[in-house]
């Protein structure tokens, strides 16, 4: 899947979710797909070619870059984001059979009439609210979300032993004959494009926290709502039945002595 085509499924999902996850998505492709397609990739394009060490035995050279460099930060970072990404796609299956179900209802009550253009493309762009089973597909998406960004960066701060890159770093695996040297090219502005990009990571967890906590104060505030709707029906309903009892022995007695006076 192309990063187009997951935008364009994610879009969908955009006109659903609140405005913290709007300006969650716009973060998700303005600071880091975009940065990653269009400038982390030509700067990391040449890591291996021009990693250098200051020996000639063949083979040092790719066993020492494959010991401090495991794994690429650019394939790092896609499979972060893909991981990242997924749980929103979760979300649009969910609305997608949402709609499909609603459609299928509208159907059956008019079995005798045609759903009119008009009708399905209002079906189509009805903005579902995040309430029910939406809810809970929404609120764990966003827990997978914060799962997914918070154990990538623990893994490439776990396997770059940080996020700053070194100038120089010694090696001594097989088959080198020594510790040898070997050097890192663009250091500094690979440094900075891994803190920018830890960043930017940083920023959208922060917006997940803060949606969730909006999310889940949006429904404690409809339980608090319905639980005092509830308690005001029971009381009108007690209150009529009390309009409705018979009165006391007393109130018999005063009206029959009402009624001898007379």
């Amino acid at each position: 899947m192309s990063w187009g085509a997951l935008y364009a499924q994610l879009g969908g999902v955009n006109k659903h979710s609140t405005s913290l996850g709007k300006i969650w998505l716009s973060v998700l492709f303005i600071f880091r797909i975009t940065i990653l397609v269009l400038a982390a990739e030509s700067v990391w394009g040449d890591e291996q070619s021009t990693f250098t060490c200051n020996t000639q035995q063949p083979g040092c050279k790719n066993v020492c870059y494959d010991h401090f460099f495991p794994v690429s930060h650019i394939r790092l970072w896609c499979l972060q984001l893909i991981f990242v990404s997924t749980p929103a796609l979760l979300v649009a299956m969910h609305v997608a059979y949402r709609k499909r179900e609603d459609k299928r209802t509208m159907l059956a009550s008019n079995s005798t009439e045609k759903m009119t253009d008009l009708q399905l493309e209002t079906l189509k762009t009805r903005r579902l609210p995040i309430t029910g089973p939406l809810w809970w597909t929404y609120t764990c998406s966003l827990f997978f979300r914060l799962i997914f960004e918070g154990g990538f960066m623990y893994a490439l701060y776990f396997v770059y032993d940080g996020f700053q890159m070194p100038r120089l770093v010694k090696c001594e695996q097989w088959p080198c004959p020594n510790k040898v040297d070997c050097f890192i090219s663009r250091p500094t502005e690979k440094t900075v494009f891994t803190i920018f990009m830890v960043s930017s990571s940083a920023i959208c967890m922060v917006l997940n926290v803060a949606e969730l906590c909006y999310l889940v104060r949006k429904a404690l505030m409809r339980c608090s709502a319905r639980s005092n709707k509830r308690k005001l029906n029971n009381g009108k309903f007690h209150n009529k039945r009390n309009d409705l009892t018979l009165p006391s022995s007393g109130d018999s007695e005063d009206l029959n002595m009402k009624f001898l006076s007379t």
